[in-house]
């Protein structure tokens, strides 16, 4: 029987189906320090790791037995992928399930700084009746009619597209490669080269995934780029911003504002972040609903099972 190692704590519901056919070992309480999953690797074949968890060429060597790296996220920077398919094992991700949620997070943030929901609602709890209101007090920007530039036209990237598209907004695009001319129409997209992208769009919203290119494909060059108007959407991986640089950029209005459910750094946002009225930060919620963890877990489990038995499909992580 095979083994499988979850390195994170995790509702069971979507491992139902992977437990019956393996003998599968999780936390509990807690997820797995990489010195636990370290000693406990070489006994199994197969590692379900998390976004956060890092799979290197040091594991991978140590891991003599490992045939399938089953990733419980959709990004996979985590992962030595180059390195681990070099030496023959699977890597896998779950895009599917996370489709959705980021997308409409993506979303929410957008409409969150441009109407200034969230600052509103903090000025009335904490000011009261001290808040100034009135008909051209705490005046935001309209959505319909402007322009979403999205940087990463993959899954999430369409996902948001569409969702902008039906509310009325112009949409661009750069990508790594242009759609077919089809799905373009379908999405009412245009495809424009990343300069023209920053230049034109009322909102910029990035949608990659985190590689060697993609590190700081927003940073004090790209900022200067963008209309002072702008608003600058961040859902995919934080170190896709230059955080230090939207910081100036912001304190001296070169942009207007951002919405980031991911940082650079980590958990948590550069502390000056959490000084600015116009700037909306949550804490990589993109994919926090109970439905889409277990259907995540679901979506880990079929691969590791598709792997094996060959009688579902897996989405295989073909490239880093």
């Amino acid at each position: 029987m095979y083994k499988v190692l979850v390195t994170y704590d995790m509702f069971r519901e979507g491992f139902t189906e992977l437990e019956e056919k393996y003998e599968v070992t999780f936390p509990e309480g807690r997820d797995f320090t990489y010195e636990e999953v370290w000693n406990m690797i070489p006994e199994y074949d197969v590692l379900c790791s998390m976004f956060d968890f890092p799979v290197n060429k040091e594991l991978i060597d140590h891991a003599t037995n490992l045939k399938l790296v089953s990733n419980y996220a959709v990004g996979y920077n985590n992962i030595d992928v180059a390195y681990a398919v070099q030496h023959g094992l699977t890597v896998t991700n779950t895009p599917a399930p996370v489709t959705a949620p980021t997308a409409n997070i993506a979303l929410g943030l957008l409409f969150d700084v441009a109407r200034r929901i969230t600052e509103c609602d903090r000025k009335l709890r904490t000011l009261g009746r001290d808040m100034k209101v009135g008909v051209l007090e705490n005046l935001g920007m309209p959505i319909t009619g402007k322009t979403l530039g999205i940087i990463g036209m993959g899954r999430i990237g369409k996902a948001l597209a569409r969702r902008a598209s039906a509310c009325g907004m112009e949409i661009i695009y750069h990508n790594r490669h242009q759609l077919y001319i089809e799905e373009e129409t379908k999405l009412n997209a245009e495809y424009v080269s990343k300069e023209e992208l920053l230049a034109r769009a009322d909102f910029v919203s990035l949608n990659a995934p985190l590689t060697p290119e993609t590190r700081h494909i927003i940073g004090e060059a790209e900022l200067k780029m963008m209309k002072p108007s702008a608003i600058l959407i961040n859902t995919a991986r934080g170190p896709l911003v230059d955080e230090h640089a939207l910081v100036d950029a912001l304190k001296n209005g070169v942009i207007h504002g951002a919405g980031l459910d991911v940082f650079e750094f980590g958990d948590y946002p550069l502390p000056e972040l959490l000084e600015f009225d116009n700037v909306v930060l949550t804490p990589h919620i993109g994919t926090q609903t109970l439905e889409t963890r277990i259907e995540m877990a679901r979506a880990v489990s079929n691969n590791v099972i598709g792997f094996f038995e060959g009688d579902r499909p897996i989405t295989r992580v073909l490239r880093p």
